[in-house]
């Protein structure tokens, strides 16, 4: 498949505090060593932000999200994002591998745990911090700054230890809201769906191919879709879709017939007439119009 956009490694990020699979900085200082992040870009990593001073907004798959001191955001591996900045902005930033963290964690899928790094919904994944718990979570950042730029003993594990009290820290201020919490049985089929279609997205399409792989029937898969998800189980495999489409449009050097070939759509005309049918306007439109926003 061609290469949409780039695809940020944390190893081509260099002069930065690096050890292992993580780079650990203060953002300031990592905005002005990497101006060339400003454009869409993908990382191959975990990313995540605090941001404690500026302003502007930053995107993540398309959804613009204005920036604020107290505000943090994480980003999965393979999401596009870019921002727009006014002024000085500064903060922490830490990126980071699957394995870095995971060879701490006696179970696999403990990252299941907490919704901003097991979902591809930038909803979940921005998060304005509650003035009370700011200080705390400041402090923890601060702390792993000061065990990655004064090394010690056992430094590596002591900055999983405290990035693990952040997390647990998001995922409790994001607990609050019992909107966001759906736990049992639905919730767990929901994201065991949710990582079929991102593996098999582009070349299983319908729901009840889906519904096989789960070893449930197609009608309840689709139940079980809209009560957690509100969306038909079929509007979920589309929208995955329609979110790649996205991506690859942001690489002017792809045509639209490349892009149709990569989704595996059978011509470029049933491609136009799947994303018009979605978003409103056709591909061409929506590369037009992305790309002025970037210009």
């Amino acid at each position: 498949m061609l290469q949409s956009i780039p695809i940020i490694d944390i190893c081509t990020l260099a002069d930065d505090i690096k050890q292992d699979d993580i780079l650990i900085s203060r953002f300031a200082p990592y905005l002005d060593a990497h101006k060339n992040l400003f454009f869409p870009h993908r990382h191959s990593f975990y990313h995540l932000v605090l941001f404690t001073a500026g302003g502007g907004s930053h995107t993540i798959d398309f959804e613009k999200f204005d920036v604020k001191p107290g505000q943090i955001y994480f980003m999965v591996p393979g999401q596009v994002h870019s921002w727009d900045f006014e002024g000085f902005v500064d903060g922490y930033i830490i990126n980071f591998s699957s394995s870095f963290i995971q060879s701490f964690l006696l179970r696999s899928g403990y990252f299941d745990n907490f919704n901003f790094l097991s979902s591809t919904n930038p909803q979940d994944e921005v998060i304005d911090l509650p003035a009370e718990q700011l200080t705390a979570i400041v402090n923890l950042f601060e702390n792993i700054i000061a065990e990655v730029e004064k090394p010690a003993a056992l430094g590596s594990d002591m900055v999983k230890l405290l990035m693990l009290q952040i997390f647990i820290t998001i995922s409790r201020i994001q607990g609050k809201d019992e909107s966001r919490v759906k736990q049992g049985y639905n919730q767990t089929l929901i994201r065991n769906f949710q990582k079929l279609i991102e593996q098999h997205y582009i070349d299983v399409k319908l729901p009840k191919d889906y519904a096989e792989l789960l070893y449930i029937t197609p009608n309840h898969l689709n139940a079980v879709c809209k009560d957690v998800l509100g969306l038909a189980a079929g509007e979920v495999i589309r929208n995955r879709t329609l979110l790649e489409a996205k991506r690859l449009l942001t690489n002017p050097k792809l045509s639209i017939s490349e892009i149709a070939f990569n989704l595996n759509f059978s011509d470029n005309s049933y491609f136009t007439k799947f994303f018009k049918k979605i978003e409103g306007i056709t591909p061409e439109e929506f590369r037009k119009k992305t790309l002025n926003n970037k210009s």
